[in-house]
């Protein structure tokens, strides 16, 4: 297996989830062992990191890439689809701490990087091999295994306690069916979450064209209306529970979690050849797992340059 870089260019704009600000987000080809890169164009000397697990800065609401004291936020929906789609190489020109939302799912970048296409390159592609079963666990309810497995496979399970979202369960046996089955799955998060992030002093871009927002605790219909104005949002019934926006799927969270899973994961900086089955996925933990797996040198093996 060869590595690969995108044929041509790419630019997509979109508000950044938790800035609120107009973002230009281009991905450009890059050569060989270069892996991807991320650039800010908006800062002098246009600084350049990796996307690796050891430049994770923070993981709150999103998966953070930070070097000394500049950041890239929200990089996982792209991670994903870079993966997913098989780009080895490549370089991620933002103009803004973070990347845009878009509609909060990786389908815009999936589809971006099928219209530009796909061009192989000359060197192997290094590729982490898992001999031996893993488990990580967090000791809090988040557990990831990795098995042994001749092609790389993901398996989520969700619980919340929550009468709208419940337990699901999500599964991609095979990558070339993530644009299919899981690209469209958007972000997700609670309606009683929003007023803290806010105070926070984020998702000032949040709103329900790129998120799937849970009502699942009833609110007085005064303060639904006042966080609706907050989020640019018309008048929501606050007395009907249940998913503020139709589901793209049943089972749309889990499979979004699973888009965040691949796209954590891919912060390793090869593919995986083994079964990840995770329960109560999260950004700390996802990113955690990934810098603790080559430490587990006994169980795993490098293959390709």
């Amino acid at each position: 297996m060869t590595q690969t870089t995108l044929r041509d260019s790419f630019t997509l704009h979109g508000k950044g989830l938790h800035t609120g600000i107009d973002i230009c987000a281009t991905v450009r080809p890059a050569p060989a062992d270069n892996g991807i890169l991320f650039c800010r164009t908006d800062l002098p000397d246009k600084p350049s990191m990796p996307a690796l697990a050891s430049f994770v800065g923070g993981t709150s609401r999103g998966t953070v890439l930070e070097h000394k004291t500049w950041r890239v936020s929200t990089v996982e929906h792209l991670m994903a689809a870079l993966y997913a789609m098989g780009v080895s190489n490549c370089i991620v020109e933002v103009d803004a701490p973070e990347v845009p939302i878009l509609d909060g799912s990786a389908r815009q970048w999936v589809d971006a990087i099928k219209r530009v296409g796909i061009v192989e390159q000359d060197s192997p592609v290094r590729e982490l091999v898992v001999s031996e079963p893993i488990r990580f666990d967090n000791g809090k309810g988040s557990v990831m295994t990795i098995e042994p497995c001749e092609r790389y496979k993901v398996r989520v399970h969700v619980d919340y306690p929550s009468p709208v979202l419940g337990e699901q369960d999500a599964e991609l046996s095979d990558l070339r069916d993530f644009d299919k089955e899981i690209a469209s799955a958007r972000t997700f998060c609670f309606l009683r979450e929003i007023k803290p992030l806010l105070h926070l002093g984020l998702i000032k871009g949040g709103d329900l064209q790129n998120a799937l927002v849970i009502y699942d605790k009833r609110m007085w219909q005064w303060s639904m209306n006042l966080l609706a104005r907050k989020l640019g949002q018309k008048p929501i019934d606050a007395s009907r529970l249940g998913y503020l926006s139709p589901l793209i799927y049943e089972n749309e969270p889990a499979r979004h979690k699973l888009v965040d899973v691949i796209g954590d994961m891919a912060l390793l900086g090869m593919p995986i050849r083994g079964i990840l089955t995770v329960t109560r996925p999260g950004h700390g933990f996802n990113t955690w797992c990934c810098q603790q797996l080559l430490s587990h040198q006994t169980k795993v093996a490098c293959n390709g340059r």
